[in-house]
């Protein structure tokens, strides 16, 4: 079916507005309702329009350990799945599985967002604990995953960061445990990998996150160290494309895998340390004027979430039920 106006009768602005205003629950439908709605729907400039004017909704997409079928025993790693939760509504919901994968994400993967979309990539082979290079990017609008080009080479526990319509990757370690300092950038709406120039030293086990303009890699360490992790870290500066390093950036000895986050200052500090109920496990995402947190009392402990005004706010307990309690690996702000 080929509408020639946008909603018959309504002048095209008007119409326009009206699907402006829809929840992206509703888009994956209204998409199918004829070409038209669903070119504009998928299209950047729809995306860029709605959230521009206040109509995309921040959430926290939690790479998450899945329930234990009932009557069944744990065996081997946990397998894990995304959920989103939307700090607006407290509502929790859990994405489609990747097709390749549909018994559980790649262990240890990255996730990422890019103007709604969701971007996954790397990992081990749940089956086999293979590395893999796979790239997937799942669209909202549709609720479909679809196959991106695979990373250019092996790169386990690396850093990345979303800015623009480009992931930025660096560091983490190949199939053979050696530490890298490379780095590449993924184009995703071209489906292209770049090469960005080495960072100064080797950063496995580092953390990336996008601050203003710049690519952060934030601690890691050597394949000669392993777990020494070193305070300092690298910045890629996006426009002029140079590195260069900060030192005392970090704490030296702590792991900053997800539990990086931006002071009011400027200044780096875990999430671990702003309270004891989640200083083992701590992963903490940025959602504009809330930040999502999670993490255990103590090793072993029970897992739970909070949502806090920032660095220094109290934290506020968030409720789920038994389905999306399981142990937050990693996450990603997404805007949808």
């Amino acid at each position: 079916m080929q509408l020639t106006e946008l909603i018959p009768g309504l002048p095209e602005e008007i119409a326009y507005e009206c699907l402006t205003r829809l929840h992206y629950s509703a888009h994956r439908v209204a998409s199918r309702v004829c070409r038209r709605w669903g070119e504009l729907i998928k299209s950047r400039d729809f995306y860029n329009h709605r959230k521009q004017y206040g109509f995309t909704h921040k959430a926290a997409s939690l790479i998450q350990a899945l329930p234990v079928r009932t009557g069944s025993k744990p065996a081997g790693p946990a397998v894990y799945g995304l959920s989103v939760f939307d700090p607006a509504s407290g509502d929790w919901a859990r994405v489609n599985p990747v097709p390749e994968y549909p018994d559980g994400l790649p262990l240890f993967c990255q996730v990422t967002s890019s103007e709604g979309k969701l971007v996954v990539m790397g990992g081990w082979d749940p089956a086999s604990y293979q590395p893999v290079r796979h790239v997937f990017v799942c669209e909202f609008t549709t609720q479909r995953w679809s196959k991106g080009k695979d990373m250019p080479e092996v790169r386990v526990f690396f850093a990345a960061g979303e800015l623009d319509g480009r992931v930025y990757v660096a560091g983490g370690h190949d199939e053979n445990k050696n530490a890298l300092r490379s780095a590449r950038v993924y184009d995703v709406r071209a489906d292209e990998w770049g090469e960005l120039g080495g960072m100064s030293e080797e950063r496995d086990e580092c953390e990336g996150l996008v601050n203003g303009s710049e690519f952060w890699v934030v601690s890691g360490y050597g394949t000669d160290s392993q777990g020494g992790f070193v305070g300092s870290a690298e910045v890629y500066e996006i426009g002029s494309g140079r590195w260069r390093r900060v030192e005392d950036a970090w704490r030296a000895g702590e792991c900053p895998r997800s539990c990086v986050g931006i002071g009011k200052d400027g200044k780096l500090f875990s999430w671990g340390e702003r309270d004891s109920a989640v200083r083992s496990g701590p992963c903490g995402v940025e959602l504009g004027r809330w930040a999502f947190v999670s993490g255990s009392e103590y090793l072993g402990g029970p897992h739970e979430f909070f949502l806090t005004g920032g660095e220094n706010g109290k934290l506020e307990k968030v409720e789920m039920c038994e389905e999306f309690s399981g142990f937050v690996q990693s996450g990603c702000f997404v805007e949808i």
